[in-house]
């Protein structure tokens, strides 16, 4: 396959999934969001999304991004160094809790105008970039077979299969945006995550946490409500 071949598969507007497919994969994805045990495994992804958003914002406001870690208990750690106060810090330490939301607004953005190839190619790049600053073995693990599935589908898998997986991602990931944002909360009410993004922003910034965490649901189900009437209606 030559690069303009490549290219066209990037940039061409695949068809529709029948309405089932995406009514299904939303299905799918709420039992990984709402069902514990599935919700212990599914995590791990909301973790890669929620640090992998510390460590781009880091990077676009010129802070130096030391390195990133993920464990298996689905907590994360994103280091950076520069100014401990300011714009760029404060967009840092709030780009983690968004994170889930804004990417799978962005892929339901991507998938209603068609872009189903190009949404698969964009998150194994966002994922290769991510690999390059992990530095824990399991966060490297993780990283690796989330970015081989995206990698497999898109290069061997058929249409129905690719659209299949692409729709379930970003259903997972609008929906799973909200609960750990809800969970926070309910950590934080029995005096727990008191080093929270939360609460570090509210000692950077004088807002209490509080306030934080309602802007984080906020969004989190803004995002849901735009991103879920854009894949429904899109088919």
């Amino acid at each position: 396959m030559d690069i303009s071949e490549i290219w066209h598969r990037l940039v061409d507007v695949q068809p529709d999934p029948p309405r089932w497919l995406v009514l299904g994969a939303a299905g799918i994805a709420l039992l990984a969001v709402a069902v514990r045990p599935l919700w212990r495994l599914s995590r791990n992804v909301v973790t890669i999304a929620h640090e992998g958003g510390h460590g781009l914002v880091a990077v676009l406001t010129r802070r130096r991004l030391s390195g990133i870690r993920l464990h298996s208990d689905t907590s994360g750690l994103t280091l950076s160094s520069g100014p401990p106060t300011g714009p760029g810090m404060v967009l840092t330490a709030a780009a983690g809790y968004t994170a889930p939301s804004l990417l799978g607004l962005g892929g339901a953005a991507l998938l209603a105008s068609g872009h189903i190839t190009a949404l698969l190619w964009i998150s194994i790049a966002l994922l290769a970039g991510m690999l390059l600053m992990i530095r824990n073995a399991f966060g490297v693990v993780s990283v690796l077979a989330t970015g081989g599935a995206f990698l497999a589908i898109s290069w061997y898998g058929s249409t129905e299969l690719q659209a299949a997986f692409a729709y379930l991602g970003v259903w997972f990931l609008l929906l799973a945006g909200v609960r750990p944002v809800v969970e926070l909360q309910a950590k934080r009410r029995h005096g727990g995550a008191r080093d929270s993004d939360a609460d570090q922003l509210a000692r950077l910034t004088g807002v209490g946490a509080i306030l934080w965490v309602t802007l984080f649901l906020v969004l989190s189900l803004a995002c849901l409500l735009a991103g879920a009437t854009w894949l429904v209606s899109g088919t």
